[in-house]
């Protein structure tokens, strides 16, 4: 499952090797992270595989990018997957606050056109704590952006981008990934090489 970290005083330098705990240390449940950048549907794969249950993964049906089963089954089981596909920008709101205030999911992922803007992200927030008001488990919300992100409001925002070797989600040497933590509250910014063999554990080393 998906930890958070204890609560500090201040901005702090995150461990450098986040695994094999968690992928990307830091992601509070009830609150939501960003994350951005090319790979950033492999990082939240390779995130979600340490967590248990269903995904409701939220996407705008307008975009010729889909999920591929066989390219992401070594990630996240695709019975484990609860595919929304929405034909306007106003209903991808609307499904992922509603999957985020049902609880019914431990993770809600939202597939954004363009960065949601402070009052978008401050109605994710609210939607993702309520669960916990009523004595369930809260759940982790990713809202996932292109470039460098810029979703106002949001607890962290994560960079992930291919490494010339090896790279993609299905690859025979592996996942490898540039991680750049670009801001959150709780920490300082910080970056990885995180390395996900065809076979043996998820590994990551601190970046220059």
């Amino acid at each position: 499952m998906i930890l958070p970290i204890p609560n500090s005083q201040g901005p702090r330098a995150l461990p450098p090797h986040p695994l094999p705990g968690q992928i990307l240390p830091g992601l509070i449940r009830g609150r939501i992270h960003e994350i951005c950048g090319p790979a950033r549907v492999a990082l939240a794969l390779m995130t979600l595989a340490l967590s248990d249950g269903p995904v409701i993964w939220v996407a705008p049906s307008w975009l010729p990018e889909r999920l591929y089963t066989c390219g992401i089954r070594d990630h996240l089981h695709p019975g484990r997957l609860v595919l929304v596909q929405c034909r306007r920008a106003e209903e991808i709101q609307w499904a992922a606050e509603e999957a985020l205030r049902s609880g019914t999911a431990p993770a809600v992922v939202a597939e954004y056109p363009s960065p949601p803007g402070l009052t978008a992200v401050r109605r994710l927030h609210l939607a993702a704590e309520t669960p916990g008001q009523s004595g369930h488990p809260a759940p982790l919300g990713l809202v996932l952006t292109a470039g460098d992100g810029g979703a106002q409001g949001v607890e962290s925002r994560w960079q992930a981008h291919a490494l010339p070797s090896p790279s993609g989600l299905r690859d025979e040497a592996g996942v490898a990934l540039g991680i750049t933590l670009l801001r959150a509250r709780q920490a300082a910014p910080a970056r990885w090489r995180l390395i996900r063999p065809a076979k043996g554990p998820t590994s990551a080393t601190p970046a220059p």
